[in-house]
């Protein structure tokens, strides 16, 4: 039967290996069960025609048994009458009904054996579409929580990169700033130099002048 593969189909499938080599593992996992829903739907609608059709075939086999017995217990009274020619008709009647129950009987059990086979897989198919929810939630939630991690990662990649850019900034300033504070200690070193000069020149200018001064002012010798 068609179905019957279909359902050994979803039945041999590997969920994890379908769902991780996915490329939108939710959507497939999404798609995996409806199809075992849907699939699991039409063997249990097989599964009630079938266990409908078993019962028909009993109550067929057992109509043409109860008829085949009549017709024996009519075929006794004919002979009992000594109406032989009553007697095989009614023989007649009765087995050709034998043959009928005796064919029934045979498609009564192929079809248990087949209403078993249908129970079987809408049972092994309802245990795996139980299993594929819970793989496919799992899954579904690694996929998720890996998506999640992946994006923090990333953010914490562009903040940890931004954090070394403004302490390379940070590490930048300070080393301008001490920069313009060297040359501002050497200008005002320069400064201070050249003002000492200056003033020594200016005290030797005075020494000379006091020195005129006294020179001036002391007697002339003769």
């Amino acid at each position: 039967m068609a179905l019957l593969e279909r359902v050994g189909t979803l039945l041999r499938a590997n969920i994890n290996d379908l769902i991780e080599k996915a490329e939108d593992p939710e959507k497939l996992a999404r798609q995996l069960v409806l199809d075992m829903e849907n699939q699991l739907l039409q063997v249990k609608t097989q599964v009630a025609i079938a266990i409908a059709d078993q019962h028909l075939l009993q109550k067929k086999l057992k109509e043409h048994e109860e008829t085949m017995n009549q017709w024996t217990r009519k075929a006794e009274l004919a002979v009992q009458k000594q109406q032989d020619d009553l007697a095989r008709a009614a023989l007649q009647r009765s087995l050709s009904n034998q043959q009928l129950a005796v064919a029934f009987a045979e498609q009564l059990e192929n079809q248990r054996v087949e209403t078993e086979i249908l129970r079987n897989a809408f049972d092994r198919l309802q245990q795996k579409l139980h299993e594929t929810r819970s793989t496919c939630e799992m899954l579904i939630a690694q996929h998720r929580r890996s998506r999640t991690m992946g994006k923090a990662n990333a953010s914490r990649t562009v903040t940890a990169a931004h954090q070394r850019s403004t302490a390379l900034n940070r590490l930048r300033s300070t080393i301008q700033r001490n920069e313009a504070d060297n040359i501002a200690s050497r200008m005002m070193l320069e400064t201070d130099s050249l003002e000492d000069r200056l003033g020594a020149l200016e005290r030797e200018d005075q020494i000379e002048r006091l020195l005129e001064d006294l020179k001036s002012r002391q007697p002339r010798l003769t």
